[in-house]
């Protein structure tokens, strides 16, 4: 498919993300009303882990594609929980149910993981080396014809680093900073594997403004985009490549 379909905001965004850069993606009024720092994981530094923690201040996490997750076997946190609901009391009374997310149908979290390479898995350098390695894999696991990549000889769990599982595709089932995020990575033709860290406001610890939150991006020279922008664009993009 050809880039000059994209309008100028996203293709300057989606060069952003194939060089490897910081975006910033804001999901929607209606939803979390969140705005995210967002970098490809292969690209990942010890410097960006320090940027997101000091300036994001929410989660680090690492999205991943749906399909990614099926060859490497990692499943939806909340499946694990209501699979062994049965044994554990306490994990049937807290695992996630309909209803439960005030803004969406399900969380997107699955496994918490640290390199094997990694001591405790918390410092910037050792969080930036499980993300490379987790980008690394992901790579294996989509362009490999065999079912399963072994994830274990490389990882363990539990850890310092949140996997988010993609739903099968933006806007089937979820339209959240997981699926913004890898369909920036899809569009972009880079391995789907996407770092996201919340925006807070450290005067009232909720979400940071949209409006603050795109300041901080044009302070910063990045590209802020909303998640409708996304969702227009990779609407575009599914047709074009049919």
């Amino acid at each position: 498919m050809k880039d000059s379909v994209f309008n100028s905001r996203i293709q300057k965004a989606i060069e952003a993300i194939r060089e490897g850069k910081m975006i910033f993606i804001f999901d929607s009024d209606g939803r979390e009303g969140e705005t995210d720092f967002t970098i490809p994981a292969f690209a990942v530094t010890p410097d960006d882990i320090r940027w997101m923690r000091v300036d994001g201040g929410g989660l680090i996490c690492v999205a991943l594609a749906d399909d990614v997750c099926e060859k490497l076997g990692l499943p939806f946190m909340a499946d694990i929980l209501h699979d062994v609901e049965s044994d554990w009391p306490a994990i049937k009374s807290i695992a996630e149910r309909d209803g439960d997310l005030k803004y969406d149908n399900r969380s997107s979290f699955s496994l918490w993981v640290n390199h094997r390479e990694t001591r405790t898995g918390i410092p910037d350098q050792e969080r930036a080396l499980t993300i490379n390695r987790l980008a690394k894999i992901s790579e294996i696991a989509r362009n490999s014809d065999v079912a399963a990549v072994d994830f274990g000889a490389e990882f363990r769990a539990p850890g310092h680093v949140a996997l988010l599982r993609a739903a099968r595709g933006l806007m089937e089932n979820r339209s959240g900073q997981t699926e913004l995020s890898i369909a920036m990575a899809e569009m972009a033709g880079i391995t789907p594997a996407m770092v996201v860290c919340e925006m807070l406001d450290d005067r009232t610890g909720k979400a940071l403004a949209k409006a603050d939150a795109k300041a901080y991006a044009e302070r910063h020279d990045c590209v802020f985009l909303s998640g409708a922008e996304i969702t227009e664009a990779y609407e575009l993009w599914k047709l074009s490549s049919v």
